[in-house]
């Protein structure tokens, strides 16, 4: 057979460029690896959010984030781990609402609750401008509400100290109420909060399809908690009675 060095000298330069693109897929750039990483996460936040954490699979995440299957576990570790980090992820939510509550702790009296109020709503319901934060939102409202062991270490990581920041604040506000009382307050005002995240049932019920939660809805919303609260922990009246001169007849 005879010796052809142009064929050699191919063959060796697509073994090279073929040896380049493999390396390439396994170490892929830095803002590629990022992106895929960031794509595992939201991905699995729309799947948690649409169907429970238990309904779905590190297989389904990989699918709907178009990565290989051994990407999700080399990023986040096993399935409880990445459902956590969607919570890891979304903490700055947490702390604007905390720094918009030391704000309203320094409030005027008369204004204070419904600066609380609006601090505990107001940056959840903001998330709803962006798709990502929207399935966030709904994953907090669905999966918060049940109690599963990933669900509880979501809760006492990084929700319990947020709730004890606002029960802390309303109990300066009704300084006359016990701590419990304060307690089912703040928890009445969290279902309502969650129950108006994940509702899809107003716009029929109000016989309106094109109803959306808009800064009508919000307002109403804190109306309702701040009402309730006050409602639930009335400031108690003043104890005896008020003793009036009693008119001298004239002599």
């Amino acid at each position: 057979m005879p010796y052809c060095a142009g064929s050699n000298i191919c063959t060796i330069v697509q073994d090279m460029l073929n040896n380049r693109t493999k390396s390439a897929e396994a170490n892929p750039p830095e803002a590629d690896r990022l992106g895929r990483k960031q794509a595992i996460l939201l991905a699995a936040q729309r799947l948690f959010a649409e169907h429970g954490y238990h309904a779905v699979s590190i297989r389904q995440i990989a699918e709907e984030a178009g990565v290989p299957l051994a990407l999700v576990g080399y990023h986040y570790g096993p399935k409880h781990e990445l459902f956590h980090a969607n919570f890891r992820h979304w903490n700055v939510t947490l702390e604007q609402r905390l720094a918009r509550l030391t704000i309203a702790r320094s409030a005027p009296r008369a204004q204070r609750l419904d600066q609380i109020i609006r601090a505990f709503v107001e940056p959840v319901l903001a998330l709803r401008a962006s798709e990502e934060g929207k399935s966030y939102a709904l994953l907090v409202a669905r999966e918060l509400m049940y109690s599963s062991p990933e669900a509880d270490r979501a809760l006492r990581e990084f929700f319990d100290p947020l709730a004890h920041a606002f029960i802390d604040a309303l109990n300066e506000v009704f300084p006359h109420s016990s701590r419990v009382e304060v307690t089912w307050c703040y928890q009445f005002a969290l279902g309502s909060l969650l129950h108006h995240l994940s509702d899809t049932r107003a716009p029929r019920l109000a016989r309106k399809p094109s109803l959306r939660c808009g800064p009508a809805a919000k307002a109403l919303l804190v109306s309702f908690i701040v009402g309730g609260i006050r409602a639930a922990l009335p400031v108690p009246k003043a104890s005896g009675k008020t003793l009036t001169p009693k008119t001298r007849r004239p002599a």
